[in-house]
């Protein structure tokens, strides 16, 4: 059985529609289950199990929580909870609204550098997506030619601490995971071990959240070598925590190293968690 966990549609940061992802975990990827995990939003789900039920694949509805903890950013997969849920459909609209507060700022940073977008040229690459992130200014700058691929916006431009980095607001840690949990879903770290949340995500912190409902640990995942993967399969061992792995699928938007499949979760693993 193969099983993706973390990938997104257009209704965040992918470039293919729900429907074309399910197609694509089906006919490419050869999935047996795949996961919708759109940024912030569940609007893509519906759409998805049309296509799911259609295609003959299932679907695990979820979404991927923009969190800090410690003041690092953490990302938080959560799996098959009920989104109207209304403290949780709270807070991820506050967390939505910072994506949008945060657009024309980013513009004006960029402005002061020679890279002039609007927020017109932002929405015509954000299509259907629930709010307009740093992705789609990266896509913005494609399409006016001042930079050849979206990686290359976060190059300097847009990751943290470069020349048009603004901060927005996002949910904490401990809080989404409560969030989630009173939705009545599952709740696994996404990508752990990358982008600075090594740091702050020890054994003693996932202590601390296993025992604040977590549920599992994403360890199988490109931004991970192999010690850290390693390490991190030790550390849900010690805790009695899930291991997942997935591939975190964005479309075109990332490089093949992030292509559907590129990394599974175990059929065990996955029974625990959602079975």
């Amino acid at each position: 059985m193969r099983i993706d966990l973390h990938t997104h549609s257009s209704r965040s940061d992918g470039t293919d529609t729900p429907t074309e992802l399910v197609r694509k975990a089906v006919e490419v990827a050869e999935l047996d289950v795949v996961a919708l995990t759109d940024h912030d939003a569940t609007t893509g789900w519906e759409e998805a199990q049309e296509a799911a039920d259609r295609l003959g694949i299932v679907l695990v509805k979820g979404i991927e929580i923009s969190t800090t903890y410690e003041g690092e950013s953490v990302h938080l997969l959560g799996y098959e909870f009920d989104p109207g849920h209304q403290p949780l459909v709270a807070e991820l609209e506050r967390v939505l609204g910072g994506r949008d507060r945060r657009l024309p700022r980013v513009l004006d940073k960029l402005a002061e550098h020679g890279i002039h977008l609007t927020e017109d040229d932002v929405a015509a690459q954000s299509g259907g997506a629930a709010a307009s992130g740093r992705p789609h200014i990266a896509d913005a700058m494609v399409a006016k030619g001042y930079i050849q691929h979206r990686d290359d916006a976060f190059d300097g431009w847009l990751n943290t601490g470069g020349r048009a980095y603004v901060e927005r607001y996002a949910a904490p840690l401990v809080d989404a995971l409560g969030l989630v949990k009173d939705a009545g879903g599952k709740a696994v770290v996404a990508h752990p071990w990358s982008r600075g949340s090594d740091r702050v995500l020890t054994t003693a912190a996932f202590s601390e959240l296993r025992d604040a409902g977590l549920d599992g640990i994403e360890a199988d995942h490109v931004d991970h070598d192999v010690w850290a993967r390693e390490q991190l399969r030790g550390i849900a061992r010690e805790l009695g925590l899930v291991v997942t792995g997935s591939s975190d699928y964005h479309g075109t938007g990332k490089s093949e190293a992030f292509a559907l499949g590129a990394h599974l979760t175990d059929p065990e693993q996955y029974q625990r968690l959602l079975g």
